[in-house]
C-alpha cells in the first residue's frame, strides 16, 4: 500500500466514525448554564417621582446563584429607597445585588426587586451580571421532544363548601375573596406568589380558618400600582403585604409561612384574629402588624426572624397599634388606633429583627405579652430600636419572657417604656407590670427594665416585681424601686 493510500484510508476511517456518531445522536450537549435577563417596569407614578423595579428571569437550564443589576439614571433623578436588594451608588450609577433570600434563581423562574425614584428619569445602560439586561437566547441545549398541547382553559366556579382545599395562588386568591363564615381554607405544601387579601368577616360562632403546613409559603413580590393616601384595598394596587386581612374579623391563621414580602401579615380593622404557629421571615419591613383597632387578637406559638431587610428602623417583629402620627389613617376608633387586649404568647422572636421584637404603640390598652423568647442579635439601633420591647401602651402585663442579647447589634436596655403625648390624652406608657422575666443583657445593656419619665405615671405607675431576674447587665435590674 502506498503512503498516499494509507492517508486516504485513515481519513475515510475517521469520517465513518464521525458519521456513525452523528447517526446515533451521540453529539455531546453543552454544559447546562444560567441565562439571566432583567426587565424594568414602573409600577406607580406620582408628582415628582415613581416606583418601579426589575424582574430577573432565568431562561437557562441551570440555576443562577447570585445576581447584580446595574444601570444609570440621568442627572436630576435619584433612587430614594429600595427593597429586596442591596444598593450601592457611584454618582448616577446604581448597583443592586441580591438580598440573602433571593439570590438563587431557578431555571425557568424569576425574582424581583424594587425602588422609588425622585424625578422622571428612567434607567439606561442596564446590565445583569455584566451582560446586557435584554439577555441572550434560550441556553438550554437538551434536545426537545414533541409535547401534547395543553388543554383549553376552563372557568372554575368560586370555591364553596365547609372545606376549601387550595394548591395554587389563583385558588388561594379566589378562596380569600369568597370566604364565608365557618369555612376552613387548607393550603397544600408549595409556594404561593401573589397578592393575598381578604375582606370577608367570620363570626364569633363561625370563624374562618386559613391553615397549612410550614412548607406552604406565601410570597408577595409587590408593591405595584398607584397607592391610595391611606392603605385600603384598592383596585390595581398591591401593597406588597404577604397576607392582608382588612375588615375581616374572626379569622384563624395557622401553620403556614410568609416570607420575602414588603410586610408580613397585616391585620387591619380585623378584631378577634388568631395567628397560631406561623413562621414569618425575610421581610422588608415589619413581620406582623395588628393595626386599625384589631383588638382582642392573639399571636402565639409562632417564629419571626429577619425583618427590616430594607428599612431597619421599620423592621419590627410584632407591631401593636399605630404611632399617633399615623392615626389620621389608622385611627378608626374615635381618632385612635385602639388595638386593645391583644395577647402575644409563647413566640420565638429573633434573631435579626432589625427594630424592636415587639413595639407597643400609644393608645392601646391591657395587652398581655407572656412566655416569649427574644433573641436580640441584629437589633439595629435605627429609629431608637435598641430593646426587646418598647412599651408606649397602657396597662400591659409582661411576664414569663426570656430575653438574650449578643453581638452583632445595638442594645440599650432589655425592656423600655416611653410616655408620648397624644390627643385625646392618655397615660401612655403607664400602668404596665413586669413579673418573672429572665434577662441576659450580654454585658452590653444597662437595665433589664428601664422606666422613663416616672413622674408622668404618678397616678398609674409602672410596676417591676422582684421575680424578674437579670444577668450581664451594666447597671442592674431596673431604675425604679422593685416591688416585692
Amino acid at each position: 500500500m502506498s503512503p498516499r493510500s494509507a492517508v486516504f484510508l485513515g481519513t475515510a476511517t475517521v469520517s465513518a466514525a464521525a458519521l456513525a456518531l452523528a447517526l446515533t445522536g451521540g453529539v455531546t450537549a453543552a454544559a447546562a448554564a444560567a441565562n439571566l435577563s432583567a426587565t424594568f417596569a414602573r409600577s406607580s407614578v406620582w408628582t415628582g417621582g415613581y416606583g418601579g423595579g426589575y424582574t430577573i428571569a432565568n431562561r437557562g437550564d441551570a440555576p443562577a446563584t447570585g445576581w447584580t443589576v446595574e444601570f444609570d439614571l440621568p442627572a436630576g433623578s435619584a433612587v430614594t429607597g429600595s427593597w429586596s436588594s442591596v444598593k450601592t451608588q457611584t454618582g448616577q450609577h446604581y448597583k443592586f445585588t441580591n438580598a440573602g433570600f433571593n439570590g438563587t434563581v431557578a431555571a425557568g423562574a424569576g425574582v424581583s426587586f424594587g425602588f422609588n425614584v425622585s424625578g422622571a428619569g428612567v434607567p439606561t445602560g442596564c446590565t445583569v451580571n455584566g451582560v446586557a439586561c435584554a439577555g441572550g437566547g434560550q441556553a438550554t441545549t437538551t434536545p426537545t421532544t414533541p409535547t401534547t398541547p395543553p388543554p383549553a382553559t376552563t372557568t372554575t366556579p368560586p370555591p364553596s363548601g365547609d372545606t376549601v382545599n387550595v394548591s395554587t395562588a389563583a385558588q388561594l386568591q379566589a378562596a380569600l375573596a369568597n370566604a364565608a363564615p365557618g369555612q376552613a381554607i387548607k393550603l397544600a405544601a408549595g409556594t404561593y406568589r401573589g397578592s393575598f387579601i381578604t375582606t370577608k368577616p367570620g363570626t364569633a360562632a363561625k370563624p374562618i380558618t386559613l391553615s397549612g403546613p410550614a412548607n406552604a409559603v406565601l410570597i408577595n413580590d409587590g408593591p405595584s400600582g398607584d397607592a391610595p393616601d391611606c392603605p385600603a384595598p384598592t383596585a390595581g394596587w398591591d401593597p406588597g403585604y404577604g397576607l392582608w386581612l382588612s375588615g375581616a374579623p374572626y379569622w384563624n391563621l395557622t401553620g403556614f409561612t410568609v416570607q420575602e414580602s414588603k410586610k408580613g401579615i397585616v391585620v387591619d380593622d380585623s378584631p378577634h384574629t388568631t395567628i397560631d404557629g406561623v413562621t414569618v421571615h425575610h421581610i422588608d419591613e415589619e413581620a406582623v402588624h395588628f393595626r386599625r383597632s384589631s383588638a382582642d387578637s392573639v399571636l402565639k406559638n409562632s417564629t419571626i426572624t429577619y425583618t427590616g431587610l430594607v428599612q431597619p428602623g421599620y423592621g419590627e417583629g410584632v407591631y401593636l397599634g399605630s404611632a399617633n402620627s399615623n392615626w389620621d389613617c389608622h385611627g378608626n376608633s374615635g381618632g385612635v388606633d385602639r388595638g386593645d387586649r391583644i395577647q402575644v404568647l409563647d413566640n420565638h422572636i429573633g434573631p435579626f429583627i432589625a427594630a424592636e421584637p415587639i413595639d407597643v404603640k400609644e393608645g392601646t390598652f391591657n395587652g398581655v405579652i407572656r412566655g416569649n423568647t427574644f433573641d436580640g442579635r441584629g437589633i439595629s439601633g435605627e429609629n431608637s430600636a435598641d430593646s426587646w420591647i418598647d412599651v408606649k401602651g397602657i396597662g400591659y402585663t409582661i411576664e414569663n419572657n426570656t430575653g438574650t442579647f449578643a453581638t452583632p447589634g445595638t442594645f440599650a436596655n432589655g425592656y423600655e417604656n416611653h410616655n408620648t403625648s397624644t390627643s385625646p390624652s392618655f397615660d401612655n406608657g403607664c400602668g404596665n407590670v413586669w413579673r418573672n422575666n429572665k434577662s441576659d443583657l450580654g454585658g452590653v445593656g444597662a437595665y433589664a427594665i428601664k422606666i422613663s419619665s416616672v413622674s408622668k405615671c404618678a397616678a398609674n405607675p409602672n410596676v417591676v416585681y422582684a421575680s424578674n431576674t437579670v444577668t450581664n447587665a451594666k447597671s442592674g435590674l431596673t431604675n425604679i424601686p422593685v416591688t416585692p
